[in-house]
C-alpha cells in the first residue's frame, strides 16, 4: 500500500521529497510546497504510517522503504530529499542504502540513524509516556507544541503542530499490531549526495549535536546553525527556510 502523498510541479523538473517530523505530517510543508513547484521542482510530499492520511501499514514496510515505493510509483529514478527531525532519519538512512536514488540532502534538524538519546530526551519521552498512559493526547500534543517549536512560532503555528501531533497520536493509538521492520544498521559513510545538515541554536541539544557531528561521518557534508531556530525552522520561519531550501536546491 503507497503512502498517501502529494505531487506538484512540472513533470520533467528535478524530483524533490520533502519527510515530515514525527510530529507532523505532509502538512508542515505547506508555505514550501508552491515555491517550490513554481521555481520548477516536481514536489513530492508524503505522510508516514498512521500520520496524516496514510493508515496503519498491513504487511512488514520500514518508513525509508515506503518512500523508495513512493518514488518508484511515480517514476522517479533519483530525487533531491529534504527531511526535517525524523524524516530527516529516514532520508539518511535511504541515501545510505540506496545512494544511487539521491541526488542531493538537506537535514533540517534531523535524528540520526544509530544515535543514541541523551538523558534530557528520555526525560521528555518519559514525561510524554506518562501523559499518553494516562489518555491525556491533548496534553501530550501540547508538551510536544511547546517543545519543538522555537521562540519564532506564531499561534497558527501552535495550532497546526498541535493538531498534527494529536491526529498522529490517535493513528498510532488505533493500531492493534505493528509491522515495522526493526532498523538493520546504516553506513552513512556509503553516502554519495551532496549533504547540508541544518541545525537550530534554540532546539533540544540532541538535535545540535546531530546536526554538528554529520560532517564527521557523512563525506563531503556541511553543517549550518541557524541561530533564531528551534526544531521546526520551515513553521518558524517559512519564507526564510524556504530560502534555504531553494538556494541549496538549486546549487
Amino acid at each position: 500500500m503507497i503512502l498517501s502523498h502529494d505531487v506538484d510541479g512540472p513533470e520533467n523538473g528535478p524530483a524533490v521529497v520533502l519527510l515530515h517530523s514525527s510530529v507532523c505530517d505532509r502538512r508542515m510543508w505547506e508555505p514550501q510546497w508552491r515555491p517550490l513547484a513554481e521555481a520548477g521542482f516536481r514536489v513530492i510530499r508524503a505522510d508516514f504510517r498512521t500520520c496524516g492520511d496514510s493508515p496503519a501499514a498491513e504487511a512488514p514496510y520500514s518508513d525509508d522503504g515506503d518512500v523508495r515505493d513512493v518514488l518508484d510509483h511515480l517514476g522517479v529514478q533519483r530525487a533531491a530529499l529534504v527531511g526535517s527531525s525524523y524524516g530527516g532519519r529516514v532520508a539518511l538512512r535511504l541515501a545510505a542504502l540506496h545512494p544511487e536514488r539521491v541526488t542531493s540532502l538537506l537535514l533540517l534538524c534531523a535524528g540520526r540513524p544509530g544515535h543514541v538519546p541523551s538523558s534530557e530526551l528520555r526525560r521528555f519521552g518519559a514525561a510524554e509516556d506518562v501523559l499518553l498512559d494516562a489518555g491525556d493526547l491533548a496534553g501530550a500534543a501540547e508538551l510536544n507544541t511547546r517543545t519543538w517549536l522555537g521562540p519564532d512560532a506564531d499561534a497558527d503555528a501552535h495550532a497546526l503542530v498541535r493538531a498534527m501531533q494529536l491526529g498522529n497520536f490517535e493513528g498510532a493509538l488505533a493500531v492493534t499490531g505493528s509491522h515495522e521492520l526493526p532498523d538493520s544498521p546504516v553506513d552513512l559513510a556509503a553516502v554519495q549526495a551532496p549533504v547540508l545538515a541544518v541545525g537550530g541554536a534554540h532546539d533540544h541539544p540532541d538535535f545540535r549535536r546531530i546536526a554538528a557531528e554529520l560532517p564527521s561521518l557523512v563525506p563531503g557534508a556541511e553543517h549550518v546553525e541557524l541561530p533564531w531556530a528551534g526544531h521546526l525552522p520551515s513553521l518558524e520561519r517559512p519564507a526564510e527556510t524556504t530560502r534555504l531550501m531553494l538556494d541549496f536546491l538549486r546549487s
